[in-house]
């Protein structure tokens, strides 16, 4: 099922996954800092993060099962080993997505005028935004770097 014509799906869905999260993150930020920026990006924060998950999760699914055709080394071992972290922070990053879409949503329509608390839950949404960000991205390169590592070095032991 984790295949196509014979190939691997993992490395097709991960590239999903590699760009759409991180495409989410900046979004993410931006639409938290620029206003303008966030009315244009409306609701497509939200879906490219829930796509970018959907890749993640999938990903993750075709590598536990390529994981059993390849000879298991440490490097594998270790890119395994961290293959539930863009999952997880993917579900925090569409939770965060989703939350700032509707709060700014919300707010649009039901505000009568901003109020201090307003501005403190805009500040709190920010902040989460850059953290789930930053850390989705951090996340998704170290383990994207641990799985070009173990390919890299099997092949290398290939043509040894």
């Amino acid at each position: 099922m984790w295949q196509f014509a014979g190939l691997p799906l993992h490395p097709l869905l991960v590239h999903g996954a590699v760009v759409l999260l991180p495409l989410a993150a900046l979004m993410l930020i931006v639409g938290s800092v620029w206003p303008a920026a966030r009315r244009r990006l409306g609701i497509l924060t939200p879906i490219a993060a829930v796509a970018g998950g959907a890749f993640a999760l999938l990903a993750k699914q075709a590598g536990e099962a390529l994981e059993r055709q390849v000879p298991s080394t440490a490097l594998v071992e270790a890119h395994t080993s961290m293959g539930n972290g863009p999952v997880i922070w993917a579900f925090f990053l569409i939770v965060v997505a989703v939350g700032q879409w509707a709060w700014f949503w919300w707010r649009k329509r039901w505000a009568e005028r901003p109020v201090a608390r307003s501005r403190a839950i805009t500040v709190a949404i920010a902040v989460a935004a850059i953290v789930v960000s930053v850390g989705a991205t951090v996340d998704l390169v170290l383990v994207g770097d641990s799985g070009a590592r173990a390919v890299w070095s099997a092949l290398g032991a290939a043509g040894s």
